[in-house]
């Protein structure tokens, strides 16, 4: 684990554990993350909670670079983390690296 100005670089995942458009929940201590590995093979970390009803968006449906709340479909951008019109809001996103297959996270 690295710490930079308060910020730490983590290790989540190595990334055969994230199958492709399929949300996996990954908790750091108080947050909770969910991260997605897309078609593309981007790897890309959210807050795991929507901001309309708290839906855990790991569960969501994947469609490209978007995901679908489980809970009441509201469309995210898994990375800028904006909420799709005409619904409004957004989640917190995590920078990801990934290196010799380990997903790596910064909170």
């Amino acid at each position: 684990m690295a710490q930079t100005k308060n910020r730490q670089r983590l290790r989540v995942a190595h990334l055969d554990e994230l199958p492709l458009q399929i949300g996996k929940e990954v908790i750091i201590g108080e947050h909770e993350i969910a991260l997605f590995r897309l078609s593309s093979g981007k790897v890309k970390a959210i807050e795991n909670k929507c901001p309309h009803k708290q839906g855990p968006l790991a569960q969501g449906i994947v469609s490209g670079e978007y995901v679908f709340c489980p809970l009441h479909d509201w469309k995210i951008d898994v990375t800028t983390g904006e909420v799709q019109k005409p619904d409004d809001g957004c989640v917190q996103t995590f920078p990801v690296d990934v290196e010799d297959n380990i997903v790596y996270i910064t909170i």
